[in-house]
């Protein structure tokens, strides 16, 4: 009663909530695997045929109930993909800001940070960001997460560069292992 089922591999899961595929994709693989119920085929069957969960294949199945395949709850669902709150040109002004820095902006020191940013879209454009939700939006200008390196402002890179090459080998070689 198995058959081999050629599944586009645009339908393979990738460890996500959401499986890889359009919408219309998935909804053809729901209504593919009810299809194969009402032929009679087992629910593990179905799901190792479509490359899906067994509960997923359950879920199908009832939420289909004794409509079959032409069931209206199989239907595509869109992926939710918030549109951004800034226009186009607001965007544009946002990156010119970040990179002319915090400073410029008003801030106290050098170092953007997701608080501020918030602020600042909030004082310019009038748009309120949470701040952990602007990570998304920055990626998109073309930042990333940078930390600052953590060194004085007062350090001497030379007098360092000495410690390093005359001192530090006179440390290391006096340390005794403890036996």
């Amino acid at each position: 009663m198995r058959e081999e089922i050629d599944m586009s591999s645009s339908l393979v899961s990738t460890g996500r909530m959401r499986p890889q595929g359009t919408s219309a994709d998935l909804e053809a693989r729901r209504r593919r695997a009810v299809k194969l119920l009402g032929e009679g085929w087992l629910v593990k069957d179905v799901a190792e045929a479509v490359g899906a969960s067994r509960q997923s294949v359950s879920k199908w199945k009832q939420l289909a109930g004794s409509r079959g395949e032409s069931a209206k709850t199989l239907a595509a669902k869109p992926q939710h993909v918030p549109e951004c709150r800034l226009s186009k040109p607001q965007q544009a002004k946002l990156k010119r800001q970040l990179r002319a820095g915090p400073r410029r902006a008003g801030f106290q020191t050098d170092l953007w940070t997701l608080p501020r940013v918030a602020e600042l879209v909030e004082r310019e454009f009038g748009v309120s960001y949470h701040p952990s939700h602007l990570g998304r939006l920055l990626h998109d200008l073309g930042f990333s997460c940078q930390k600052p390196k953590r060194r004085s402002k007062e350090q001497d890179p030379a007098a360092v560069k000495a410690w390093r090459e005359e001192e530090w080998p006179a440390i290391k070689k006096g340390r005794t292992r403890a036996s």
